[in-house]
């Protein structure tokens, strides 16, 4: 059967005829002689692989036929236009193979002639200044530099005196081939030319033997032309890639490093780190379906924190491949996808019978929390924190009487160490806390642990984190291993618990572990290095530094919020955002102030028309707000000024054809083309309340946590980006030059 590969493109075919297309390249892919296709060679083409074919009366696919040694011929697909449009753009471009690199580039007449051969390998300087003040020539690089990479002459000629990062971008978008464009972006912005070819493979070395055809089909399949050209394997997939264009590109054009992380095997647990928009979720779900095309037996989990994700997760992977299997349980093969905390009462109810463990053997209950009932499916009241120190903490001083302190004392000291009684608590190390505790407040710590253990035993309930401390505890205790491979999403949010979880679902070995981890995310709990609970990540990190969603200018704003903070990872290691850049341009964020709560409403109400009436799809504008209180408050604002809006949280979806309104936190994960962050004045956030409720030692971490929420809030917009406030604005908002 032909072997059909899509280039790029497919975005810019008319909705009416995404149909007609697909029912074309699926005849194509079973029989290339039927004649109703109508394919035929073009008379004067500068390539003569092209073809043309008929979709209907008046409109032809334009392809280029490449017949290896094989018995089946392939095509590449590069659009369907009208019938002398089609006929135009046949004539015009040519299939070539970049002799720099190997990589397959679809090129037009004018720039088919390779770049020119030199004698010799022109010495290159790796150590250029990467200002993006400054133009590519003033830091003395030059042309050659850059066709030695495989780039085209003339394109990399035009690139070096573009000093204004904006412009590079608009050039990049104009580059001969896709990796050419993202190459140069690279560069311009600092990244090592030695790291440019490890990046996009450049330095793979191709057989060359076989046909021109032949050779054609294998530089098709260089990671680097993968950008742009991909091999479809079925006709579901053939009709998701015609009929949704939107997901298209995210499903089969990756980035040759995604590329490589999704497909690579791995010995052992590996962190994958990249700002927003980075593309670490479709790694995560290629990789997930990868493993399962290598072996359909294998136990896959796809998991993340919390359960709207997961939701997210399954519906992108059904998106990916609606034909791999989702595993109804874990243990079974096929790919399981739930919250982390669905994992661990999975885990609890599968293993029931083991929890209380035996006459002479503590159960996994009694190793995480001490001597008490297996009962422990219910779960922790909200404010069961909150009473215990009412009932057991007249001996704590007053700055520790705070229940966020001893979530987090409880999350990272005691859980993972597993500390049952006061001598226990006494001794453990309490590595990475802000609080220094003396001998006296360790014992007014337990009084407090110890009375909300007791009425957890009382209730035979439990909290999330304790949970999953068991779950890992009955997997640690003999039961088999759950999964062969375990694949985490949005992992700088867990907590060392949970962390131990996901450890014992997986025996060790190779492809074991793989998270996705960006740590200027992270505005759930506290800072968890890995390495302390069972996790080695030394030497098996890698990061994502190319935004796919936002703007250069929406990127530029984001990271001024993250400006002047120091962010740890999770392998305990500073984290920067220093060479984060965007393929795409756009318009530059706005900031509005205004002087009253009527005044910001009116400017969000005006906002919001103003986008639908040049038709903007309502339900892609995000109105994102720091608290419930007013994500609610803002859909009854607007109504009152004609103006349709919908809040979701956690229980509710949004409703259709109109605007999104949702907090910060609920946003995560989600992007809109165009977001309003609504009322983000010094007294909204950072949220005051919660940062000084807490002990001296802990509000700087809270701090960067409201930070890091801000920034997840601006990353949610691809195109425009606008900020309102009353008053005075936040002090973590970044001026606009």
């Amino acid at each position: 059967m032909p072997q059909i590969v899509i280039g790029r493109g497919l975005d810019k075919i008319d909705g009416s005829l995404h149909k007609a297309t697909y029912a074309f390249l699926a005849k194509l892919s079973a029989n290339d002689d039927n004649k109703s296709l109508h394919i035929e060679p073009i008379n004067n083409s500068a390539d003569p692989r092209a073809r043309t074919g008929r979709v209907d009366l008046s409109n032809r696919a334009v392809l280029f036929k490449v017949q290896g040694s094989g018995q089946d011929a392939s095509y590449v697909f590069i659009g369907t236009y009208p019938h002398d449009e089609a006929i135009k753009i046949a004539q015009t471009q040519r299939m070539a193979v970049n002799p720099r690199n190997g990589i397959a580039e679809l090129l037009p007449v004018e720039n088919a002639a390779p770049a020119p051969v030199y004698s010799a390998p022109v010495a290159v300087s790796e150590n250029r200044t990467p200002s993006i003040e400054q133009s590519l020539r003033r830091r003395e690089f030059t042309a050659e530099d850059l066709t030695e990479l495989g780039l085209d002459l003339e394109f990399a000629t035009g690139a070096l005196d573009i000093n204004d990062p904006d412009a590079l971008l608009e050039y990049a978008e104009t580059a001969p081939a896709t990796w050419q464009g993202t190459a140069l972006v690279d560069i311009f912005t600092g990244t090592s030319l030695a790291d440019v070819k490890e990046k996009y493979a450049l330095d793979t070395v191709e057989s060359d033997d076989g046909t021109e055809d032949d050779k054609l089909l294998r530089a098709l399949r260089h990671p680097a032309a993968r950008m742009e050209f991909a091999f479809i394997e079925d006709n579901d997939e053939l009709r998701e890639a015609i009929e949704r264009p939107d997901f298209a590109a995210w499903r089969i054009f990756l980035h040759p490093e995604q590329r490589a992380y999704a497909f690579k095997d791995i010995n052992g647990p590996f962190r994958l780190t990249g700002g927003a928009g980075t593309g670490k979720t479709v790694v995560l779900l290629h990789r997930a379906r990868e493993l399962h095309r290598k072996n359909p037996t294998a136990r896959i989990v796809l998991t993340t924190y919390g359960a709207t994700l997961a939701e997210s997760l399954r519906a992108q992977f059904r998106q990916l491949d609606s034909t791999v299997t989702l595993a109804a349980d874990m243990g079974k093969p096929g790919v399981y996808i739930a919250g982390v905390d669905a994992i661990a009462s999975r885990v609890l109810h599968k293993y029931e019978g083991q929890l209380g463990g035996g006459a002479d053997v503590n159960g996994a209950v009694a190793t995480v929390l001490g001597p008490r009932t297996a009962q422990v499916f219910k779960n922790q009241g909200f404010d069961a924190w909150k009473q215990a120190i009412g009932a057991y903490g007249a001996d704590l001083p007053n700055e520790l009487k705070v229940d966020s302190f001893f979530e987090a004392e409880y999350s990272l000291v005691v859980l993972p160490n597993s500390v049952t009684t006061r001598e226990e608590y006494l001794r453990v190390k309490r590595s990475g806390r802000g609080v220094s505790l003396n001998r006296s407040k360790r014992n007014a710590v337990w009084d407090v642990i110890a009375g909300y253990r007791a009425s957890g035993a009382a209730s035979g309930s439990t909290d999330f984190d304790e949970k999953a401390a068991i779950a890992a505890a009955v997997l640690r205790d003999g039961s088999s291993a759950l999964a062969d491979h375990v694949l985490v999403d949005e992992s700088q949010d867990l907590s060392p618990s949970r962390f131990q979880l996901l450890r014992a679902l997986a025996s060790e070995g190779k492809n074991d572990l793989f998270f996705a981890e960006d740590t200027h995310q992270r505005i759930y709990g506290q800072r968890v290095v890995l390495g302390r609970y069972g996790i080695n990540i030394v030497g098996r990190s890698r990061r994502l530094t190319l935004n796919y969603r936002t703007t250069e200018q929406n990127l530029h704003y984001a990271l001024g919020i993250l400006s002047g903070a120091e962010f740890t990872d999770l392998g305990d290691l500073p984290e920067t955002s220093e060479g984060y850049r965007s393929a795409r341009s756009g318009p530059k964020p706005q900031q509005i102030s205004v002087s009253n709560l009527t005044e910001q409403y009116d400017v969000v109400a005006k906002l919001v028309n103003s986008w639908t009436a040049a038709g903007t799809d309502a339900e892609s504008i995000g109105l994102l707000v720091p608290t419930k209180k007013e994500g609610q408050a803002l859909p009854r604002a607007l109504g009152e000024r004609e103006t349709s809006a919908t809040f979701v949280d956690r229980n509710s979806s949004g409703a259709k054809g109109t605007p999104q309104v949702m907090t910060m936190h609920r946003a995560k994960g989600m992007e809109f083309a165009k977001v309003v962050l609504v009322g983000v004045g010094e007294n909204s956030i950072p949220r005051s309340y919660v940062v000084d409720s807490l002990p001296e030692g802990e509000r700087d971490d809270a701090l960067q946590r409201e930070r890091s929420l801000l920034y997840v809030a601006a990353t949610r917009a691809r195109d425009n980006l606008v900020v309102v406030w009353t008053g005075k604005p936040s002090a973590l908002l970044p001026e606009i030059g």
